[in-house]
This record gives structure tokens, C-alpha cells and sequence, in this order.
């Protein structure tokens, strides 16, 4: 839904460019990403609430949404959460009119009354307006450590959906088609290589892969074994 109201937005938080469907691995969480590719059309549930561990992608898929978004001509925002706590809730005031709006790692309001409250009302709203709302957080509603009740029970009337962890073989294949994206060969023998000698945090994974793609610009050599345990000094 789109309103009229005229309405801007009181918070800058850029998106990642790289943070794209196009790039996330989707073997394992084909349901997760259909459900949020609609909610980036407009269309499907309302309400999504995401949880996985550290890691596993639910801030890239928020901000990925965010990204699909736009060309449909929907407004949208990404707020990460653990970087907003420090002003006041009340921030969230208005942003029920933007078509979708992410709201990331809830977990850094869990206790924090005015926040909580805010984020209360916030919900409130937006679902009266009929508009999208994902929430992203480490674990389920009722086990995130939220004081106030009536929030609690908020977040438990939408879809509640675990992002699955990769295993190591999709890690490996995980990391393999995002170094083909950045133009990078990587053997099973390089990528295994770096998936048991680094982080299995595809976090880590993927900076790790912005690195070496930078360090094999620089040098123009090709991603080795060699190459990689000289560049990460392992």
C-alpha cells in the first residue's frame, strides 16, 4: 500500500550493493528468499519474522529485499537495529507509511523499555496501514529476551521462518559462485582450502572473497592455494 502523505526519511542507513538475491545462495532457503521476493512485489505475507545464527544471511536477505523493491517503484528501508538503539524509539514515527521497512537485530532493543514500547506501536501501525514488515533476530520472538509482553506477542502473529545454515559442501559451493560472480576461478581444491584454513562464518567468507579479489586485481595472478596463504599469511 502507498500513501499520499508526504513523507521523508529521518534516517540515512545506505544498503550494501553486494547485498542482492542475485548473490545469495539460495540451496536450502528456496522457501525463505520466494516468500521475501514477493514481499519485495507487494504481494504475499505481511509480516515475516526471520531468525537464524550469526551469519547466515538474514541481514544480506533484508537488505536484498530492500533492493528488489525498487525497481517495483516501493518505497523501503533497512534499519539495523544495533546501530539505532542509541536514539530515541522514536524515530520509527512515520516510517509505517513506506511500503516495506526491515527492521535488523532486534535482539539489541530486548530490554530496552522505550524501545520495546516503540517498536510496539510501530507494528501497530503498519499493519493497520497494510504495509510489509520483516523483522531479523538471532533467535525466535519468544526466546530473544523481550520484556514487554503485548511485543512478544506481536512478533509471533506473522510468519516465523529459521534461515537455514549452510553444511560445508554448500558453503563451498556458496563460495564458488559468489567468487564467479566477482569474475574469480575457484577450484574445489582452493575453495575447500579456504573454507578449513578460515571462518566458517559466511560473513567472514565473503570478505575474505572481497580480499583476495582485490589482492588478484593488484597482483594479477590467479587465486591459488600459494596465493591465498600468502595474501592471508596463514
Amino acid at each position: 500500500m502507498t500513501t499520499e502523505q508526504p513523507f521523508q526519511i529521518p534516517l540515512s542507513v545506505s544498503l550494501r550493493d553486494d547485498a542482492r538475491f542475485e548473490n545469495f545462495f539460495e540451496q536450502g532457503n528456496e522457501l525463505v528468499c520466494e516468500n521475501l521476493k514477493k514481499m519485495a512485489r507487494g504481494t504475499g505475507e505481511q509480516f515475516i519474522y526471520l531468525w537464524g545464527s550469526q551469519g547466515v544471511g538474514c541481514s544480506h536477505l533484508l537488505q536484498a529485499t530492500c533492493h528488489a523493491a525498487e525497481p517495483e517503484g516501493r518505497s523501503a528501508a533497512y534499519l539495523p537495529l544495533n546501530e539505532l538503539v542509541h536514539l530515541d524509539g522514536n524515530v520509527l514515527e512515520g516510517m509505517e507509511f513506506l511500503d516495506l521497512v526491515c527492521l535488523d537485530n532486534l535482539q539489541a532493543i530486548a530490554g530496552n523499555a522505550e524501545w520495546e514500547e516503540a517498536v510496539f506501536h510501530f507494528f501497530n501501525r503498519i499493519r493497520e496501514l497494510g504495509n510489509h514488515l520483516i523483522v531479523a533476530a538471532p533467535a525466535s520472538p519468544r526466546n530473544l529476551g523481550i520484556v514487554l509482553p503485548d511485543l512478544t506477542s506481536r512478533l509471533s502473529w506473522g510468519v516465523a521462518i529459521q534461515l537455514q545454515e549452510l553444511d560445508d559442501e554448500l558453503k563451498l559451493k556458496a563460495i564458488q559462485m559468489r567468487a564467479s560472480l566477482r569474475g574469480l576461478e575457484f577450484t574445489d581444491e582452493v575453495g575447500r582450502f579456504l573454507l578449513y584454513h578460515t571462518s566458517r562464518n559466511m560473513n567472514d567468507l565473503t570478505q575474505l572473497l572481497e580480499q583476495l579479489d582485490q589482492a588478484s586485481l593488484s597482483a594479477k595472478r590467479k587465486v591459488t592455494i600459494p596465493f591465498i596463504k600468502e595474501v592471508l599469511g596463514l
